[in-house]
């Protein structure tokens, strides 16, 4: 199956405050230099930020991560359980249609969304509150035929059952997941003939049911705010390797490296060399003018590192971006190291001449609210 990416996007996104310090703990877990180990991970917390996956999210984490676009593309692109379309604002419905869904029921299921949601998967209602889909198997084959809500799987499903489960999610309710038909768990039908000490001392739901109705976030989109941040592999809390880099003795200071010389440092990274012969070179500065430098971070698509990697190659200002022609557009996109070909994606010359002219984007709007890290 051909996926790609819905052809209307947002300009731009941002992790809140709180997903950010969440995606910055699982980018630590991984050693210098394979920080790309957390792609899915933070292309997942991305979704359930916004609902879908938007081409701006993957570019953002990609950003995060120091990854080519494309690497990112492709990771999001070949995982179905990224969306890559809008999805209902309050619930996107995954009808497992594999064998024993198949025969105990599915297509019945799947009718009802056609009738109630949309003729076609991947559509949104039309008050847009909806969406549905059908998957392959969830793995939870005995309490056939399910479907997955959100966070959530709904098991032991009828018609009649999922039209409740509907209704309640149309007024406004989540209903308690798991089994609907009285089950516990995945018992037999006709009741427990072994383990039957256990039947007494169980709690109202099993612990998967539990989880979830103690979280509540069953189709809530997750900002960060939920549950505080534990990061203990990153700190020493906790057990295992934790603990053990706790006990750990502290490590001897580094010795102090030798002051470096400012000025030859500076006009040596000014002086840097092509790369590519591809188009021509724009003017350059051997340093900003007084006043400082611009923040070219206001510019979609200027991450700190591509600021640092701007100021290297004699840019500070955003006139100076602004008078880039299609020549030095193409040198430029050709020397920016691991980020080839941004300059013309993400429109940089349009952004700096508005911003060059005093006036100011949605995205730097959101740069100056601090919405964007």
């Amino acid at each position: 199956m051909l996926r790609r990416l819905y052809r209307e996007q947002p300009e731009s996104f941002a992790f809140t405050p709180e997903n950010r310090a969440w995606a910055e703990a699982q980018i630590s877990k991984y050693p210098e230099g394979r920080q790309a180990s957390a792609v899915i991970a933070l292309l997942w917390r991305a979704q359930e930020q916004e609902g879908w996956l938007t081409r701006p999210a993957i570019e953002y984490v990609a950003d995060m991560l120091g990854m080519d676009y494309i690497r990112a593309l492709e990771v999001a692109t070949f995982y179905f359980m990224f969306q890559l379309k809008p999805v209902g604002s309050v619930a996107h419905f995954q009808i497992c249609g594999t064998l024993s869904c198949m025969i105990t029921g599915a297509p019945d299921l799947i009718a009802i969304c056609k009738e109630r949601i949309a003729p076609e998967p991947h559509t949104l209602s039309p008050d847009g509150r909806f969406s549905w889909e059908e998957v392959e198997c969830l793995g939870a084959c005995a309490n056939a035929p399910m479907a997955q809500i959100g966070k959530d799987y709904y098991e032991d499903l009828t018609p009649e059952a999922f039209i409740a489960l509907l209704d309640e999610f149309d007024a406004g309710r989540v209903p308690v997941p798991g089994p609907q038909n009285g089950r516990y768990a995945a018992e037999p039908l006709s009741g427990l003939t072994t383990l039957t000490e256990h039947e007494s001392g169980r709690t109202q739901y099993n612990a998967s049911v539990q989880r979830a109705v103690d979280l509540g976030d069953t189709i809530k989109r997750i900002d960060g705010s939920e549950v505080p941040l534990s990061a203990p592999w990153r700190d020493g809390r906790g057990k295992g390797a934790g603990a053990k880099a706790r006990a750990r003795p502290a490590a001897k200071p580094a010795p102090e490296k030798a002051a470096k010389k400012p000025a030859k440092k500076t006009a040596k990274k000014a002086a840097r060399p092509e790369t590519a012969a591809t188009g021509t070179r724009p003017e350059a500065l051997k340093a900003p003018r007084e006043g400082g430098a611009d923040d070219l971070k206001m510019i979609r698509g200027v991450g700190p590192k591509l600021e640092k990697l701007l100021h290297r190659l004699g840019f500070f200002h955003f006139d100076q971006i602004a008078k880039w022609s299609a020549e030095e557009i193409a040198w430029v996109d050709e020397n920016l190291e691991g980020f080839k070909g941004r300059v013309s994606r993400d429109e940089w010359v349009k952004q700096a001449k508005i911003l060059a002219e005093g006036g100011t984007t949605e995205f730097a709007r959101k740069v100056k609210k601090g919405d964007v890290y």
